[in-house]
């Protein structure tokens, strides 16, 4: 299926590119969540009617996004959680908990979502760097410190 993207989308492409995808990507991805339109006249002529809008949008919503990461950079986040002797949590620490005391600690508002694991929720104590997605170019390293519930 032929869509012209509303923003720009990982490993796809830019704001106005039309690009051919999987007809199930486009219908229950892209389309539903306002990422693209079908590629056909009347959607290519709307889209360049509004590109300037959606230019501005992208720019303003990128903007807020390196906001929120001048905050984050250098942060060290503390997460207690119940944990045996030998070091393991009871439970992990998941990109849920992350985002919830990133938003309590430091008050910038983070998605789990926005939360990257690599390796799956931390299970141990001790320090981890996380990375956050604040947007597909702001990447933010942040220090996460997993320590003994007293």
């Amino acid at each position: 299926m032929q869509i012209i993207l509303l923003e720009k989308v990982a490993n796809l492409g830019q704001l106005g590119d039309v690009v051919k995808v999987k007809d199930g990507y486009a219908r229950n991805f892209l389309i539903p969540q306002g990422k693209a339109k079908r590629a056909t006249e009347v959607n290519l002529k709307e889209f360049e009617v509004r590109r300037a809008e959606l230019e501005a949008k992208q720019a303003e919503i990128f903007a807020d996004a390196q906001v929120r990461a001048e905050k984050l950079t250098g942060a060290v986040i503390a997460i207690s959680q119940k944990a045996g002797v030998d070091g393991r949590l009871f439970g992990s620490v998941t990109n849920a908990d992350i985002a919830d005391a990133i938003k309590a600690g430091h008050g910038v508002e983070v998605v789990k979502a926005e939360v990257r694991l690599p390796n799956g929720p931390l299970k141990a104590i001790g320090e981890y760097s996380v990375e956050v997605a604040l947007h597909h170019d702001v990447l933010v390293e942040v220090q996460i410190v997993v320590s003994p519930e007293a």
